[in-house]
């Protein structure tokens, strides 16, 4: 008997389940802070060159009349706009810039070395403190760029390191992390010291949030899984629309970066209250500790548990270990990895299209969130607006996704977001409004998008490379998220760029996802076999007979048998 059976008598979704789901989900508004702060903390305000006759402590950007910036700012040949960051190399006398009508260009330029930006939207960010800006440009997205490989890395550390040691004390070790290296964010005297400090804070984001969802999803039972996984999706939404309230309120990214932080020290209490997970005790043998969990939870619950429950529980641990021998018994191979998922060529073509999925959704999603700086009009009313389109993007899933299926959610969003923003082509830059309102569009179809390819993924891939298979494409999602801070900043050459990049990206991938077979009421692939055919017309039983042995390291004795008996179409 393993805890599924113990579902049974306490209920999918308990009052027990009721109370420490909610707990669990609001972490991940402050997982949210973390991961959006950016947008605020690395802003980069108008800017233009400080000037040699300009006394830098009280020059401001408008100091300067717009009228005299053609004699003393070359035009930028690509955007057809003046060059931020140099100037005409001559002798700025009162008289040159009265009587002048051109630009004196004889001596060519100089590069800046003082900048003067424009305070009006923000007072200060990293990027005004330490000169971001032209040669420095890259440093921005670089910082953003190696948050997200935090995120990448912390998924792999902490995610093993909960599996070994437990949920409960990787989650709160993760949220210490993350508020002492929050704060020291806040404080660090220079870019390197900030930068790897938010890389940290990364990877504490996969700690916080992942082990929460796992610890909440493993209590909850099967006929509410979808609604719970998409549920928690909604307060993350709710912490990237927070998250405009504090730039609102908090004016300097020092102390933005701290108030985003020290919320953290609120879940401190959750020690007290949140429980190890039961499925995990119960998998390392420690049925004692994991009885004490079920008991609290059904009194609560107000239910009654058979005494033989408790004593017919097993290890579900030492369960697995047994078929482990099993199939070490049928095929003295090695585990199976990720290329046993390319090595045949329609289980190839579908990963391949799972994985360039996971690329898009991610990378689009981020470079959408990221991107509000550059859509012109009031930032912090884009960026609320842009967190709050997701609560009807994920509300859509919950009503859609066990109806209409999987690869029509995921197909269709992928296509109306590539449209959406890839109108943004025709759009006159003086319609500004219609700009937005087309990115807004996107973002709500690429959020619907990616909580869906979650669920299609799981069902796609074969139950013995199932966990590899999501874990390479967490990884390449992950890789998606590294590259978008960069795309951003092709905002500086033609504002809508990034948005017809992300709608070419997004446009394709949905096109590629035709290619994929729908899972739903379809039964999950079990084997490497199962997976080949699974979504091909006929069946080849050529392929099986070929490939039986090949497949037999990777399936029980009982699946090699059925198999090579040509039974696994």
């Amino acid at each position: 008997m393993s805890y599924d059976d113990v579902i049974n008598y306490l209920g999918d979704f308990g009052k027990y389940q009721k109370q420490i789901y909610f707990l669990l989900c609001l972490p991940a508004i402050s997982c949210a802070f973390h991961k959006l702060a950016g947008v605020f903390l690395l802003a980069r305000p108008e800017f233009r060159c400080l000037l040699p006759f300009e006394n830098p402590l009280n020059a401001t950007y408008d100091s300067f009349p717009p009228e005299h910036w053609n004699l003393t700012y070359p035009i930028d040949p690509l955007t057809d706009k003046f060059q931020r960051c140099e100037y005409y190399n001559i002798d700025y006398t009162t008289d040159y810039l009265q009587t002048a009508t051109t630009p004196a260009t004889a001596n060519g330029t100089v590069k800046c070395s003082h900048y003067v930006y424009d305070r009006s939207k923000y007072e200060n960010s990293a990027v005004t403190e330490w000169d971001m800006v032209c040669a420095r440009g890259l440093l921005t997205a670089t910082s953003d760029s190696l948050f997200m490989l935090g995120v990448l890395l912390g998924s792999i550390i902490f995610g093993q390191m909960s599996d070994k040691y437990g949920r409960k004390p990787i989650f709160f070790a993760s949220l210490v992390i993350q508020v002492i290296f929050g704060v020291l964010a806040a404080i660090a005297p220079e870019y390197f010291t900030y930068t790897i400090s938010r890389m940290v804070v990364g990877a504490t984001t996969s700690g916080v949030f992942l082990v929460a969802y796992v610890i909440a999803m493993e209590m909850v039972g099967s006929t509410y899984r979808l609604f719970a996984g998409v549920t928690v999706q909604m307060f993350f939404s709710l912490g990237f629309m927070l998250t405009a309230g504090f730039a609102y309120f908090i004016h300097d990214w020092r102390w933005l970066q701290i108030a985003l932080s020290l919320p953290g020290l609120l879940f401190m209490c959750y020690h007290w209250v949140i429980p190890e997970s039961a499925r995990w005790l119960l998998s390392k043998g420690r049925k004692e500790e994991a009885i004490v969990v079920i008991e609290k939870a059904a009194r609560i619950n107000r239910v009654t548990i058979p005494s033989e429950v408790y004593d017919n529980l097993i290890d579900e641990a030492a369960e697995r270990e047994k078929k482990d021998e099993i199939v070490s018994d049928g095929a003295d191979e090695k585990a199976p990895t990720v290329f046993d998922l390319l090595r045949y060529p329609n289980l190839r073509k579908k990963t391949l299209v799972i994985l360039f999925d996971w690329f898009v959704n991610s990378g689009v999603y981020y470079g959408l969130s990221w991107n509000t700086n550059n859509l012109g009009g009031n930032v912090l009313l884009n960026f609320m607006i842009s967190g709050a389109v997701e609560i009807p993007g994920y509300t859509f899933l919950l009503f859609t996704l066990n109806r209409w299926g999987r690869r029509t959610i995921l197909c269709g969003c992928m296509l109306v977001a590539g449209g959406a923003l890839l109108l943004t082509i025709f759009v006159p830059e003086n319609n500004n409004w219609l700009i937005i309102l087309f990115a807004m569009i996107g973002k709500l179809a690429i959020t619907a998008s990616y909580g869906t390819i979650y669920i299609f993924s799981a069902e796609q891939f074969p139950t013995v490379v199932r966990n590899v298979g999501l874990g390479a494409s967490s990884m390449v999602a992950r890789v998606g998220g590294i590259l978008a801070p960069y795309l951003n900043l092709l905002g500086e050459i033609w504002r809508p760029l990034p948005l017809i990049v992300c709608g070419f990206l997004a446009f394709f991938a949905g096109l590629l996802s035709l290619m994929l077979p729908e899972t739903l009421n379809k039964p999950m692939p079990e084997t490497i076999a199962d997976a080949e055919q699974f979504g091909k017309r006929t069946c080849n039983a050529e392929f099986i007979e070929a490939g039986g042995e090949e497949l037999a390291r990777i399936v029980t004795p009982e699946e090699k048998n059925h198999v090579s008996n040509g039974k696994s179409a």
